[in-house]
């Protein structure tokens, strides 16, 4: 399997104060440990299992997934412009490893 692609959409520059959408897809297969392979084995549960968006540091928005998420997990949401700083989002599997991508946001 491929390592799980993270993606953001984030503005480039934001006016002070606005309010701002970022939209976050993981390519992901998200198996639950539900289903069974060809030879009727059970196929390990590994899903991403949390999302964490920070904001220059500060968790910002941050949402915990459990099975029922369908495959490469698509998640929205609005942020308001404060400061320019850097967004870092971090997304965690089963088994600890994780995918971070880091967009750098300008606030006029």
């Amino acid at each position: 399997m491929p390592a799980p692609t993270p993606r953001v959409q984030v503005p480039a520059s934001v006016a002070k104060g606005a309010l701002f959408p970022i939209k976050t897809l993981i390519d992901h297969p998200m198996e639950t440990g539900l289903r069974r392979d060809a030879n009727g084995q059970p196929i390990p549960r590994k899903i991403i299992n949390e999302f964490v968006c920070r904001y220059d540091g500060a968790v910002v928005f941050r949402v915990e997934l459990h099975e029922a998420v369908s495959a490469n997990p698509y998640i929205e949401f609005a942020l308001r412009a404060t400061k320019s700083g850097r967004l870092d989002f971090v997304w965690t599997e089963d088994g600890g490893a994780v995918f971070a991508l880091k967009h750098d946001l300008v606030v006029a």
